[in-house]
């Protein structure tokens, strides 16, 4: 029993999360009219939850016999999943109300698919790691098509869903595979020995199929097709969340599994990761620039950032692990408030996402335009925001390893985005458009994209102070 409550308190970020996404549901169940309340209680609930991850943190070690780990990288990654939660629910309260689909369970989902993420990314055993990664899925499918009336929406929870399921065979299969090798599908077992394993084809195999799984997840070439389509189809609060909560939770459990235990450096695996690393960067630039609406732009991008996260993954070691978790807190603050800025301009039949649509924004509302320009230069990589130092940290592991090959491709890469990129700035700013009825922006909507343009600054203008948190995570 004292063991069970010492677990307990030592994953409070997950059972805490856990709590409230159930307190959450009830009270949509039993009180009328409950929406705000519901509102409240998350994000009370959600900052509760950041202060627990940040006592847990000292908490190193594992929990529930060594299945799940406790303290550093689980606390840090937690917190960051939280923080993505809490900001997609702000922006959501507003914009649920302006589609249509003003349902309480809207935020009971968004926690449970966090609560999936923290598992997924803590998990110290494949079958924890698996059913983190379903939970988070479920939740994510169920919100990708929670506009029920619009086709688009309906499409892409379809087409997640089908294509999310193809890619859960392979990680199951992959999982099937190691534990038929090692008989263990403890990751901390397996890595006592991993040296022994990774000259056996079995083993080889297994690993192979469970990083198709997380490809798919990250939306890494060549499983990246379902991207575009879900981003475009679903409500731009879940996309943003999606392209942010579960691409960290994806990248943290990859890191965890390939880079902190399973280390592929130096392997025929690691050409894999590099070769997806620069297909990625790649064809998510380059396809990106052809794209006339903004939520395919972002969806082409975060294909191609996946692909600079990769390269860190190739470079393996504890400078490329910093550098990762680094680039993932600077892309949350960086794309939720990209997408937070675009599910304001759209209107309420979900359309109006287009390039036309940002024509002459900053006439119409400079706040609003002044704070996209802000996410558009973080996203190139223009300092001093987070995501210069983003990606100088990644190419810098990348060089050190030996890999600078892959980080010319991500420079030049890097220089074509540019292209796209500050095209929505030349739109906002200095074209004008017809006269039109300009966006409603909220305090809450303001709020959040606030709270992301401050954490780009504050990450990128302080980022000794970031890299200190993560020495020593394992």
């Amino acid at each position: 029993m004292n063991q069970l409550l010492t677990d307990t308190l030592h994953t409070a970020p997950i059972t805490g999360t856990i709590v409230l996404a159930l307190v959450v549901i009830m009270i949509n169940a039993l009180k009328k009219d409950s929406l705000r309340m519901e509102y409240w209680v998350s994000l009370i609930g959600i900052a509760a939850n950041i202060a627990l991850a940040v006592w847990a943190f000292p908490l190193r070690g594992s929990a529930f016999a060594g299945t799940v780990m406790t303290g550093g990288f689980a606390s840090l990654t937690a917190a960051i999943f939280l923080v993505a939660a809490g900001l997609t629910i702000i922006l959501a309260r507003d914009y649920i109300a302006k589609i249509g689909v003003n349902f309480g369970e809207v935020f009971h989902l968004i926690l449970m698919a966090a609560v999936g993420m923290m598992t997924f990314a803590a998990g110290t055993d494949l079958v924890v790691t698996f059913v983190g990664l379903e939970l988070m899925s479920v939740c994510l499918y169920v919100l990708a098509g929670i506009s029920r009336r619009v086709l688009k929406a309906n499409e892409a929870s379809l087409k997640y869903f089908l294509l999310g399921a193809f890619a859960t065979g392979f990680f199951l299969y992959g999982i099937a595979l190691i534990y038929g090798m090692t008989g263990t599908t403890n990751i901390l077992a397996i890595a006592q020995n991993i040296a022994a394993y990774k000259s056996e084809p079995l083993f080889l195999v297994g690993a192979g199929l469970l990083f198709v799984g997380f490809a798919f997840k990250v939306g890494a070439v060549p499983f990246h097709m379902w991207v575009p389509d879900v981003y475009e189809g679903s409500p731009t609060i879940v996309s943003a969340f999606m392209s942010t909560g579960a691409k960290a939770a994806a990248f943290s459990a990859l890191l965890l599994v390939f880079t902190a235990t399973f280390d592929f450096s130096h392997s025929s695996m690691n050409t894999v990761f590099a070769v997806l690393a620069v297909a990625s960067m790649i064809v998510g630039n380059v396809v990106a620039i052809a794209q006339t609406n903004v939520k395919r732009m972002l969806a082409y991008s975060s294909i191609a950032h996946a692909g600079y996260m990769l390269i860190g993954i190739t470079a393996g070691g504890d400078v490329s692990l910093a550098g990762v978790l680094f680039y993932l807190i600077a892309y949350v603050f960086t794309n939720l408030g990209a997408f937070g800025v675009t599910s304001i301009i759209e209107n309420a039949e979900q359309q109006g996402t287009d390039l036309e649509n940002f024509r002459g924004l900053y006439y119409r509302r400079p706040l609003l335009a002044v704070l996209m320009g802000v996410f558009m230069f973080s996203l190139v990589g223009i300092p001093p925001l987070a995501g210069f130092f983003g990606k100088y940290y990644i190419f810098m592991a990348a060089i050190e390893s030996g890999y600078t090959w892959l980080t010319i491709v991500g420079v030049i890469t890097s220089m074509i985005s540019v292209y796209y990129y500050l095209r929505v700035v030349v739109l906002m700013f200095f074209q004008t458009a017809e006269e039109g009825e300009a966006p409603k922006v909220t305090a809450s909507g303001t709020f959040a994209l606030l709270v992301s343009a401050a954490g780009i600054l504050l990450v990128g203008l302080f980022p000794s102070i970031v890299l200190g948190w993560m020495g020593g995570l394992f």
